[in-house]
């Protein structure tokens, strides 16, 4: 029987609300501007570009409670408050109206975004992977099954800074509904059991310095609390 040359690393995984089981983590996949306020203020026209994806290691998760450290090579670290999506069936080529049933259930995410590398790699056409998939850029919540919540198609989400309101929008809001990406996004890739989709920020990203105390929420989902370590 073969040995691993070196200890394999930790599963990444995130509690289960109202149980004691975890939910382990497989890939992270993020939509790009997918509220038309947020894509407005990043210069972009919503209406002419169909949903596009990025994605983040496994290992970025920070669980709730937990502190994000500030990542070098950055001055101008962005936060940006999303509604996460926690695939519990897998699948290829979803039909929209199949989407429901390929979900386990529903998080609070933080997209930590280095601003500043991203916008240099959107100049020269380079992937963002330094701008969004540095280490601790995915801290989420706890993860609330679809059994409890329900389908969440509205409901405010919103982001305090300092106990300062930054940003805030409502799910129904989404210029691609959730049955939506997770057909696009199945049509890319096979969505398998453990992935997680990051679906989007409203308005009002902006800059965070270290020590700073970020809270958010989505109604009927939960909170989410870091610190900017």
């Amino acid at each position: 029987m073969s040995q691993f040359i070196f200890t394999p690393p930790v599963q990444a995984s995130l509690p289960i609300a109202g149980t004691g089981q975890r939910f382990p983590v497989r890939r992270i996949y993020c939509v790009g501007r997918n509220y038309a306020d947020h894509a407005l203020e990043m210069g972009s026209d919503p209406r002419e570009e169909p949903p596009f994806f990025f994605t983040k290691p496994a290992d970025a998760v920070v669980c709730d409670g937990k502190p994000a450290r500030y990542p070098p090579r950055t001055s101008n670290l962005h936060h940006e408050i999303e509604l996460v999506v926690a695939i519990g069936k897998a699948g290829a080529d979803i039909a929209v109206a199949d989407a429901w049933e390929h979900v386990f259930g529903f998080a609070v995410g933080l997209d930590l975004t280095r601003r500043d590398l991203q916008n240099a790699a959107k100049k020269t056409g380079r992937p963002w992977d330094t701008g969004k998939a540095f280490d601790e850029s995915a801290p989420v919540s706890e993860v609330h099954p679809l059994a409890a919540t329900g389908a969440i198609e509205s409901g405010r989400i919103w982001l305090n800074v300092n106990g300062e309101l930054r940003q805030q929008g409502d799910i129904s809001d989404l210029i691609w509904s959730i049955p939506e990406v997770i057909a696009e996004l199945s049509s890319l890739f096979v969505l398998k059991e453990g992935d997680l989709i990051f679906t989007g920020t409203p308005a009002g990203v902006a800059a965070i310095s270290k020590g700073d105390v970020l809270e958010g929420g989505v109604d009927g989902v939960g909170t989410l609390r870091t610190e900017i370590a």
